[in-house]
């Protein structure tokens, strides 16, 4: 990991594989109370001569914290044009997972001269059209109530009572994120995640990914090629909202059958078939 210093003094925590001289680089920017490591699988799919970068958004992972001026997506779209600029020379696919899909919409509009002359195409993965879908993560109430009580009841207890816990909320992210037959060690992955953010990262980030307003953003965004992947048991964002979104951009919808939420883990070989056509298909 390396660390990339932001004009306001932020750093972001940066994996980058590849040859940074390369005629095309792939950006991954990860979803919402997640980091880096959802891509590794995307990342390991990828031809040796592309460079890759993953990185964690501010107040996510290694990065800087963020707080209540900073949490917002506009913020993460500065972060991540920034990222562009200084990390990158030749073309660029940005792909962008649920929360880091606003991300990529955020850059475009709020960096449009450098997103013409650097990004030749957006992959947008499982990434809603509306505020209704992501935030969903905070979460299924009844699931998102039950740990607070348990946690609230046994917090200050020793570890045997913790271990007791652990494997209820696992399950619940295992059928909230996922289709019906993931890897245990996504799942593991994906909850080590999720719950280094929960609840602090995802209360402070909800209200920005609530309010951001995804149409207006889009219309620079479809300047670009853009495809839209989802699953298609995916309980956030349904194949619908993701022909929705294509449609708002003259993109392409492509829907992966027997996956969840959870793309880049669950089926990397067909998210990283989309980077590389997009990549291809440069003039």
């Amino acid at each position: 990991m390396e660390r990339l210093r932001l004009e306001d003094g932020a750093e972001l925590a940066v994996a980058r594989r590849g040859p940074v001289d390369a005629a095309l680089t792939v950006v991954l920017a990860h979803g919402y109370a997640l980091d880096h490591r959802g891509w590794h699988r995307v990342v390991a799919a990828l031809p040796a001569d592309v460079q890759v970068i993953a990185y964690d958004h501010r107040g996510h992972g290694a990065s800087s914290p963020a707080d209540r001026d900073t949490a917002t997506v506009e913020q993460l779209g500065d972060d991540l044009g920034e990222l562009v600029e200084k990390l990158t020379t030749g073309a660029v696919v940005v792909a962008g997972h649920s929360l880091g899909g606003m991300a990529a919409m955020a850059m475009a509009e709020r960096r449009p001269r450098l997103y013409r002359q650097r990004v030749v195409g957006v992959l947008f993965v499982s990434t809603a059209v509306t505020g209704l879908a992501e935030t969903s993560l905070a979460w299924p109430k009844a699931v998102g109530k039950l740990v607070r009580e348990l946690e609230r009841a046994f917090g200050p207890l020793v570890r045997t009572i913790r271990e007791k816990i652990e494997p209820a909320k696992t399950a619940g992210l295992r059928w909230w994120l996922f289709g019906d037959e993931p890897r245990p060690e996504d799942v593991e992955l994906t909850a080590d995640m999720v719950w280094a953010h929960w609840p602090d990262t995802i209360a402070l980030f909800r209200p920005a990914v609530d309010r951001y307003d995804r149409q207006a953003a889009l219309t620079v965004a479809g300047e670009r090629p853009v495809v839209a992947i989802v699953g298609d048991e995916d309980r956030l964002v349904s194949e619908s909202n993701a022909r929705a979104l294509a449609s708002a951009v003259g993109g392409r919808a492509v829907v992966v059958p027997d996956a969840g939420h959870m793309l880049p883990l669950e089926r990397p070989e067909s998210v990283a078939e989309q980077l590389l056509a997009l990549g291809a298909a440069r003039s």
